[in-house]
């Protein structure tokens, strides 16, 4: 790798990048962000998971209506016999009526909003695992975007070093002039590879902005290193395990079918009809002639009503076959989300288990070798053994091999956080 050499002659480049990236923002000089914070940023700001917590008001709100009585009703009546010749008889009553919830009506219906607010939490956690994942896969794309960059500036080290051998060459009258002139294209086309890498990572950094929130986290510049994160310790047997209880959406759907369950029984209880009482008092007034003199006569009455429709043809069979179908539906959605959860865990432990191979292999035997290949062929040209095109190749190879060793440690990285997300564990040793 060519850390040390270029740290020695340009000063840090991650410090140059922060402050190239802190100008872009409009900031004298870009502050630092760790994983972790880039995820707490992500869960406090990120748009569309704060408007899915907005959602939160209209659960509550359904469930307070749920627990809520049926409004009294006020009836009041006036009669009068004016229209038609009796004006000295009139009546007039007042009542009140009430609408009883029988069957358990209203125990079940707090139920059932009681399960649809769990279910809303349990899909409220699963957005936030899965931003998790999101969050931490952008942040070490900006990492990645940050070694590749400093990978290219590397490169150009490399040319303009071999530059000064060809230099040296030809002044010896080694070289022809169109060697030297090879070398100025190759070291021309490296510095064209740091502006596309540069681009690069400002394109990645821009995407993680965006999922952070916006303008306000764009100073922030990742910091850490693609070299982070330790062997996992857990078998996949006991991930599984793990999944298996603590998948936030595996747990909604648990939910999902109970709330099935509750909207079956309350179908069952909407079947039996509500009892409606009323209680009214009532005042006639009657005109009465006595000797032809008439006179009144007004008498008070106090009722009692009791009313409840008869299900004879509605028992609400539509209602339980929709709620029968509901409950049946979330099982199987949970059965197949059960599958599901075993494949990603499986899939994620494989892929992780074999970016860590991958690894291996570069980290034992492919690095080594090409930075001595590559060694031996640049004292070779400095002594004249070999062609300049046998140095243009040789560093071409070692390029693409440090273009290898970053995407594997990235996709060793990606597949660590795609088993956190598939086991809803941090395997640092939190639970999502």
């Amino acid at each position: 790798m060519f850390d040390v050499p270029l740290m020695k002659k340009n000063g840090s480049l991650f410090a140059g990048i922060a402050l190239l990236l802190g100008a872009f923002a409009g900031n004298a000089r870009a502050e630092e962000m760790s994983l972790q914070q880039a995820v707490e940023i992500a869960l406090q700001n990120n748009a569309e998971l704060q408007a899915f917590r907005d959602e939160k008001g209209l659960r509550e709100a359904g469930r307070i209506r749920a627990g809520l009585l049926p409004n009294p009703s006020l009836e009041v009546s006036l009669e009068s016999g004016a229209l038609t010749g009796n004006s000295g008889e009139n009546a007039f009553s007042v009542g009140v009526s009430q609408e009883f919830l029988l069957a358990g009506k209203r125990e079940k219906r707090v139920a059932l909003a009681q399960k649809e607010l769990e279910v809303y939490r349990w899909q409220l956690t699963d957005l936030e695992r899965l931003l998790r994942l999101d969050a931490k896969s952008r942040f070490y794309q900006v990492l990645l975007a940050v070694r590749k960059l400093k990978l290219t500036e590397g490169a150009i080290e490399l040319n303009r070093h071999l530059y000064q051998v060809a230099k040296e060459r030809l002044a010896a009258g080694d070289i022809p002039e169109l060697e030297l002139n090879l070398v100025q294209v190759e070291l021309a086309r490296s510095e064209g590879a740091r502006s596309a890498a540069l681009e690069g990572l400002l394109a990645s950094r821009a995407e993680l902005s965006l999922l952070l929130g916006g303008k306000e986290v764009e100073p922030a510049l990742p910091t850490g290193s693609l070299e982070a994160g330790g062997a996992v310790k857990q078998a996949q047997a006991e991930l599984l395990r793990l999944a298996q209880e603590r998948r936030p959406d595996l747990m909604a759907l648990r939910a999902e079918a109970e709330k099935g369950s509750a909207e079956l029984s309350l179908a069952k209880a909407e079947g039996i009809p509500n009892l409606t009482a009323g209680l009214g008092l009532k005042r006639d007034t009657t005109a009465v002639e006595v000797a032809g003199l008439e006179g009144k006569d007004t008498s008070y009455t106090v009722g009692l009503t009791l009313s409840m429709p008869i299900p004879l043809f509605d028992k609400n069979q539509p209602g339980l076959r929709e709620a029968s179908a509901r409950r049946d539906s979330a099982g199987n959605r949970l059965a197949a989300a059960a599958s599901r959860v075993e494949r990603e865990v499986a899939a994620a432990y494989a892929s992780l288990s074999n970016a860590e191979q991958v690894l291996s292999l570069y980290f034992r035997n492919i690095m080594p070798q090409m930075e001595e290949n590559l060694k031996l062929t640049r004292e070779a040209y400095q002594l004249g053994e070999v062609p300049v095109l046998t140095v243009f190749e040789e560093q071409k190879k070692y390029l693409e091999v440090n273009q290898g060793y970053l995407d594997a440690l990235y996709q060793r990285q990606l597949a660590l956080f795609k088993l956190e997300a598939a086991a809803a564990v941090e395997l640092t040793g939190g639970v999502q």
